[in-house]
C-alpha cells in the first residue's frame, strides 16, 4: 500500500471533506491517519474478552459478559471516528477535520506556516506512521502537532511541495 492507495478520491466519503472546502479551493492532499491510531482501543477490547472470559469461568456468572460491552462500545466508537477524521491540505490552507457528534475543524493557513518537521518514535517507525509538528508565524496556532501519518516521508515531501513549492524539479 502506498500513499495514493491512503488518498481520498472521489467517493461518498469526501463529502465530509468537501463541506469544509472554500468554493475556489480544491483538495490538494487528503488522506485519514494511520491505523495505528486504533491500537489503545483495539487492546482495550482484547483485555476485556480475557479478563471477562477469566472472569465468567472462574465465577461460573455468566452476566459478566455484559461489561464486555463497555471496550467494544469503545472500539467501534474509535473506528467511526478515524473513518471521519481527515488531514486535509489545498492550496490555501491545512486542515484536520474530526469529530462523530460535534465537528471539529482546526485550520492553519499555508501563509503562517514557516517550518514543519517530521518526527518518528521507534513505534511509528515499526508500523509506519508519524507526526508533523508545524511551525507558524506570530501566535500558538490550533493545529500544531498531528499525530499518526500514514507514509509519512512521502506525506511530508508532498505536504512540504505544497507548503514552500518545489525548488528542484530535476531527478538529481
Amino acid at each position: 500500500m502506498n500513499l495514493q492507495d491512503m488518498m481520498v478520491h472521489r467517493d461518498n466519503s469526501t463529502r465530509t471533506v468537501d463541506r469544509y472546502l472554500m468554493g475556489h479551493e480544491g483538495r490538494v492532499i487528503a488522506v485519514r491517519r494511520h491505523p495505528a491510531v486504533l491500537l489503545p482501543p483495539v487492546i482495550a477490547f482484547v483485555a476485556g474478552l480475557i479478563v471477562c472470559g477469566a472472569a465468567a469461568t472462574v465465577t461460573g456468572v455468566f452476566w459478566i459478559w455484559w461489561l464486555w460491552l463497555i471496550p467494544v462500545g469503545y472500539l467501534l466508537w474509535k473506528v467511526i471516528a478515524w473513518s471521519l477524521e481527515f488531514f486535509l491540505v489545498t492550496e490555501h490552507r491545512v486542515m484536520v477535520i474530526n469529530g462523530v457528534l460535534n465537528r471539529t475543524v482546526a485550520m492553519m493557513p499555508l501563509a503562517k506556516v514557516t517550518d514543519i518537521n517530521l518526527e518518528r518514535s521507534i513505534t511509528g517507525q515499526m508500523l509506519g506512521y508519524g507526526e508533523f509538528v508545524m511551525e507558524s508565524a506570530g501566535q500558538k496556532q490550533a493545529l500544531r502537532n498531528v499525530g499518526f501519518m500514514p507514509y509519512p516521508e512521502q506525506l511530508y515531501l508532498e505536504v512540504s511541495s505544497v507548503i514552500f513549492g518545489t525548488i528542484d524539479e530535476s531527478p538529481d
